[in-house]
């Protein structure tokens, strides 16, 4: 592990719901920085990076990356042969690092030149489809080992899909004309997705709403379509973040 820092394991269900609370008073794009470096210290990580592209190729980007090493991955274009990147264009799904394909001369020649820069050897991406063509990456990063790194996705991998996507979210408020449909879900489909969200699983939900499986699909289903939602987890979150459900 670096240093004395140890990965937080523990819960951060409190300090957590006070920084989504902060987000979402967020009033401009500058203040997404101070809050993204407030997350990095909640998880107890090295560092945390926000970026997105627009279809037309409008970007945006805060974290904690040394800006040495921001101004050096622009200088390099290595936005093209970054394996992050690359996989995450083919992925919907968070991904750890190392699932990518490092096999490269030039991917492990970045790698090298990114821990030369305070980089960490593991990492974990959050990628996000938005509205009119928007892709967004969330990513955490941290040097510790395999072992201390797959501990810590496991146990927080839903709090990091979820924040990750109010990150979106708000970064998006402050684009004119990016942010996504206002949406309105039915009663049932309210009751469904409020459960998943405190935790129930999906034969929990059936049993407690007195109907089959099958049926609860097609209301988590509608749910996810209405949203624009890629999977389950991303319609909770949207949900959440829209106010349509509250936990």
């Amino acid at each position: 592990m670096k240093g004395e820092q140890a990965l937080g394991i523990a819960l951060l269900s409190s300090g957590l719901d006070e920084q989504l609370a902060r987000l979402e008073a967020a009033k401009s794009q500058d203040d997404l920085q101070p809050l993204i470096e407030e997350l990095r210290d909640q998880f107890g990580v090295d560092h945390i990076v926000y970026h997105w592209v627009a279809a037309d190729g409008e970007q945006f980007g805060c974290g904690t990356y040394d800006p040495a090493w921001v101004a050096r991955y622009l200088e390099r274009g290595y936005l093209r042969i970054d394996p992050v990147i690359v996989g995450c264009y083919q992925r919907f799904h968070p991904v750890d690092w190392k699932r990518f394909d490092w096999s490269s001369k030039a991917a492990r020649a970045f790698l090298r030149d990114a821990i030369e820069y305070g980089v960490g050897n593991q990492g974990f991406s959050v990628p996000i489809r938005g509205p009119n063509g928007q892709f967004a990456l969330f990513t955490l990063n941290h040097s510790c080992t395999d072992f201390e790194w797959q501990e810590f996705t496991e146990h927080h991998r839903r709090e990091l899909i979820l924040v990750a996507h109010y990150f979106n979210q708000k970064a998006l408020e402050f684009q004119p004309g990016r942010g996504p449909k206002p949406a309105t879900l039915s009663p049932r489909e309210v009751d469904a997705m409020t459960l998943i969200a405190v935790g129930y699983s999906r034969a929990q939900v059936a049993d407690t709403l007195s109907i089959s499986e099958s049926t609860l699909r097609v209301y988590i289903e509608s749910a996810r379509f209405k949203l624009g939602a890629l999977n389950t987890t991303h319609a909770v979150a949207q949900a959440l973040q829209r106010g349509l459900i509250v936990v």
